[in-house]
């Protein structure tokens, strides 16, 4: 193991779960590998050559290393369930608090790539830099994004994967080039099997490659960041990287020679961490919203001031118990109405859902209004096109209704969260026109 000790495996609590994750170094700049699936923290360091590429990173960064929910040795998920984005964002969030670290660069490969795109866009506060490899915006081919996979190609990839996860061949595909180096092969081999089962897998690269798209929120991300991609990656085509590095504000990109889908990428790395400097962060992406109790004029008509002021204080109560329990933020009140923010989409639908059930005890009615976009941050204050948008959404809301941006609603593909189609609608102040949805139940 050169002159690395195998780290302690330690468990920082998330959801109800336990993620296993491990600090290796003791440099002052943190860095988190997000490695995709096939990896497990314990076996990581059996495999030849991954303890010298990590040392490097570790002579200049503390490196943090971790497996996410469903796979290696953290906690496993139901049967035929799958973490959604937001939950693996979670994970991360909760790794870097167990781990004492404020401020990352995040390392991300693979199906991980989206998500680190996005974490970065949402907690920029929390990323230092952001390093992409052999990752896209987008696996699908699309009208306007000709360069993603068919749904034929893709349900192959699947099967494949349902088939030969964890075995020789699939190895061998993964890694060509040392194909023939047999204790590399059965190394990576053994840690496929014990990050997941073929089925998980299969489930989980599925879910990624059907539902992620992230190509809205690349002009977003703030912090310095590097693409890395291997000029004949098996799975994921340069082209994706090379339309990474040209949707990210000054991005950098270097193609590698290689046909692995990981292979030696830290001098790039390193030059790239130890050469930046801090960005500013002055924007970020949220999920605002906005509640409104619906009749209030009349209602304060007919029970009086004093009595409504006392119901008012009963719904505020309870409104801010949810919002506490989801680790949602108060903005502002609205009169009526609260004016929140969440930083993932669908834990702000699903607070919004109890807000509504608590104050129907009350006897009370509201309306809520969803959008996730980018926000100006000004103090402790939030500002604009995003809130303009959630606030006009709100208005269009029925009592009782909770009614959400298309965007919101791609954000939450692959929860249990149903949509009634609302049609398109022209908001106040808003160009163009949006296609909004009503949470079902």
């Amino acid at each position: 193991m050169g002159t690395m000790d195998a780290p302690k495996t330690r468990y920082a609590e998330v959801g109800g779960a336990e993620v296993a994750y491990q600090v290796i170094g003791e440099q002052p700049l943190d860095l988190v590998w997000c490695y995709p699936l096939g990896a497990q923290v314990d076996l990581f360091w059996q495999v030849p050559g991954v303890i010298e590429a990590v040392q490097q990173l570790a002579d200049v960064a503390r490196v943090i290393v971790f497996d996410r929910r469903g796979s290696g040795a953290s906690d496993p998920l139901p049967l035929n369930s799958v973490a959604t984005w937001e939950e693996l964002a979670e994970d991360l969030t909760a790794v870097l608090d167990a781990a004492g670290a404020e401020r990352a660069a995040i390392l991300a490969a693979l199906e991980v790539g989206p998500i680190a795109v996005l974490f970065a866009a949402i907690h920029p506060e929390r990323v230092s830099h952001l390093i992409l490899f052999n990752t896209t915006a987008r696996f699908l081919e699309d009208e306007d994004y000709p360069i993603g996979v068919s749904l034929e190609t893709l349900d192959s990839v699947v099967g494949f994967i349902g088939e030969y996860w964890g075995t020789n061949a699939f190895a061998r595909m993964l890694f060509p080039s040392q194909a023939y180096d047999r204790e590399v092969i059965l190394s990576w081999s053994r840690m496929l099997r014990a990050s997941a089962t073929r089925r998980a897998a299969a489930a989980q690269y599925s879910y990624f490659t059907r539902t992620l798209d992230v190509r809205r929120f690349l002009p977003l991300v703030q912090a310095p960041t590097l693409v890395v991609h291997s000029t004949e990656s098996p799975l994921i085509p340069l082209s994706h990287g090379r339309f990474l590095a040209e949707h990210i504000a000054g991005a950098m990109l270097v193609e590698q020679p290689s046909p692995d889908i990981v292979s030696n990428f830290t001098p790039d790395m390193i030059e790239f961490l130890t050469g930046d400097r801090p960005v500013e962060v002055d924007r970020v992406l949220t999920t605002i919203v906005f509640t409104d109790i619906v009749g209030s004029t009349e209602r304060v008509a007919s029970i009086g001031d004093q009595r409504w002021n006392a119901l008012l204080d009963s719904h505020d109560r309870a409104l801010r118990d949810q919002v506490r329990r989801f680790k949602g933020r108060e903005i502002k009140t609205t009169g009526d109405g609260f004016h929140l923010s969440f930083d993932g989409p669908a834990r702000a639908v699903r607070c919004v859902q109890a807000i509504s059930h608590a104050v129907e005890q009350l006897g009370i009615e509201i309306r809520t209004g969803l959008h996730t976009g980018e926000c100006e941050v000004r103090g402790d204050d939030l500002g604009g096109l995003a809130v303009h948008i959630a606030a006009r959404v709100g208005a269009l809301a029925t009592s009782g209704e909770i009614l959400v941006t298309g965007t919101l609603k791609d954000l939450v593909a692959g929860s249990d969260i149903e949509f009634d189609d609302r049609g398109e609608h022209e908001l106040k102040g808003v160009p163009g026109t949006w296609k909004l949805f009503a949470v079902k139940g």
